[in-house]
């Protein structure tokens, strides 16, 4: 019997365009209203918390994390000490936490990117420029560019959108009295409606969603995101070993 040499794997193409940028662009449009309102409530948060215009636009410029931006203005303190700088730090992690999974459904797309690409981009990587990733990766797209534009014009909005709202934070200082912290639950409800497998598929997120609203009638503060999807990853978990 003769051992034949095993041949190298292709390397899967590369790229990285403007003409993908463009796509990507062309596709996060559509989310752009959203995310000025996203950024105009965490503007008006920032203002109402006492933060300054110029830490507030910092913020959003460096710290660039949509959820846990808004998140932390809920919990933030005229004055720290190193446990409520730890629980601050727990609670945005765990809010975070998701960008683990969405970044690792992509992985065998970018890795094969050199590190400094990938590392502008998974700055720039959100919950929309993922959502718009995942579906042009199924599609059989290939161009890196794609989620950098999106990343880019995302980026930018966010921090433009973040002035107006830090402006206007002494009229909606109450984010409920205009609705404002509804955006945060529509935002996500529109994101998984594209990713709707049918019903069988959708039994994890209706379980961590039950489980999320009983939490947080029983226990105060945000266990109740821990908890929730702890639950809805153990459902999926187990209905794929049984599928």
């Amino acid at each position: 019997m003769s051992l034949e040499p095993l041949q190298p794997e292709p390397k899967p193409d590369v790229t990285l365009t403007l003409a993908g940028a463009a796509l990507g662009l062309r596709r996060v449009s559509v989310l752009m209203p959203g995310v000025v309102v996203f950024a105009v409530a965490f503007g008006a948060a920032a203002s109402a918390k006492g933060l300054s215009l110029f830490e507030a636009v910092l913020m959003s410029a460096v710290v660039y994390a949509g959820v846990a931006q808004l998140v932390a203005m809920e919990l933030w303190r005229p004055e720290w000490s190193w446990g409520a700088i730890a629980g601050l730090a727990l609670v945005t992690a765990t809010v975070n936490a998701r960008m683990v999974l969405q970044g690792a459904s992509l992985q065998p797309w970018f890795r094969h990117y050199p590190g400094a690409v990938n590392g502008l981009h998974l700055f720039l990587f959100t919950d929309a420029n993922w959502m718009i990733g995942t579906r042009y990766h199924a599609e059989g797209g290939r161009d890196l560019g794609v989620l950098v534009g999106a990343g880019v014009a995302l980026w930018l909005v966010w921090v433009a959108a973040t002035v107006p709202g830090y402006l206007l934070g002494a009229l909606v200082a109450d984010p409920r009295t205009s609705g404002i912290d509804l955006v945060m639950p529509i935002f996500f409800a529109a994101m998984i409606v594209p990713l709707w497998r049918g019903r069988r598929a959708a039994v994890p997120w209706v379980v961590a969603g039950l489980v999320a609203l009983v939490t947080a009638r029983l226990i105060e503060g945000y266990a109740f995101i821990i908890v929730g999807s702890l639950s809805g990853a153990l459902v999926g978990a187990l209905r794929d070993d049984t599928a």
